[in-house]
C-alpha cells in the first residue's frame, strides 16, 4: 500500500497582507493531505533498526 489521501477542512479565518499590514478575510477551503504508509516511511528513514541519536 502506498498511503492515504484525505480531504481536510480549513475554516474561514483572518489573514494579513504582509506588505501593507491590512487584515483580510480568508474563505474556508478544503485541502488535500497525504499520509504515507508505514512501509514507505520506514524505507525512507532507513528502517526501524536505525538509531542516529535523534530523540
Amino acid at each position: 500500500m502506498f498511503g492515504k489521501f484525505k480531504v481536510k477542512e480549513s475554516p474561514a479565518r483572518e489573514g494579513r497582507n504582509p506588505s501593507t499590514g491590512a487584515t483580510i478575510a480568508l474563505a474556508a477551503s478544503r485541502k488535500l493531505t497525504f499520509t504515507p504508509a508505514k512501509a514507505i516511511k520506514d524505507g525512507l528513514n532507513g528502517g526501524a533498526d536505525r538509531h542516529d541519536g535523534a530523540s
